[in-house]
């Protein structure tokens, strides 16, 4: 196996056809609270991924134990890396329609960022789950947008204000709750959203 990335809470390892996500001990923690947290930590997102692979394009779960999950290899370049002038319009309203599926089936995302995207065969494919969770709650959709657009800023700052005005459009478009628009215009008024979009409302 060849170690990929050291994460906060996961180390993630390549094998020849899959990705195994390890959950590492935590020393500072009492064993039993992070064994018990970890556990729970990786049911949960196994899941989530389960849920969702039946709504948009999320890695297979391939097994599972307590505290690792080894699932499908994405073989293709991260919409991070790839987002551009060129491709910013088709691929930002594929995502909009799913993350509007996505939180019609209650799955929040937790991580929405396009580091967490890839982009394979002409799909979208979301990746780690792990601060995901199933949630009815307008608030925590909105903030699952809130996350992808300050990427948006950060990251490919040259095309953000028309990235985030597609994403916005496509989402309401797409069937997305009133609700959570709502939810984003007060997260922008208490001062945790920097950009203004040209309808306003960011």
């Amino acid at each position: 196996m060849q170690l990929l990335r050291k994460g906060a809470e996961a180390d993630i390892y390549r094998t020849d056809s899959s990705v195994l996500k390890d959950r590492v001990p935590k020393s500072y923690r009492i064993k039993a609270l992070d064994d018990k947290l970890r556990k729970e930590r990786t049911r949960a997102e196994a899941k989530l991924l389960e849920r969702a692979a039946n709504i948009v394009s999320v890695p297979k779960v391939l097994n599972k134990n307590m505290f690792s999950i080894e699932m499908e290899f994405i073989d293709g370049p991260r919409v991070k890396d790839i987002l551009g002038k060129n491709n910013f319009c088709e691929i930002c309203a594929e995502l909009s329609q799913s993350i509007v599926a996505l939180h019609k089936a209650e799955i929040i995302h937790g991580d929405l960022t396009t580091s967490n995207l890839i982009l394979k065969g002409g799909k979208i494919y979301f990746i780690d789950f792990g601060l995901g969770f199933f949630s009815k709650k307008p608030e925590d959709m909105a903030v699952d947008l809130h996350t992808l657009f300050e990427a948006l800023n950060s990251t490919h700052s040259g095309i953000a204000d028309e990235a985030i005005e597609l994403v916005l459009s496509e989402y309401e478009k797409s069937g997305g709750k009133k609700e959570v628009i709502l939810r984003l215009e007060k997260l922008k008024s208490r001062g945790r959203y920097i950009r203004r979009s040209k309808n306003g409302v960011f």
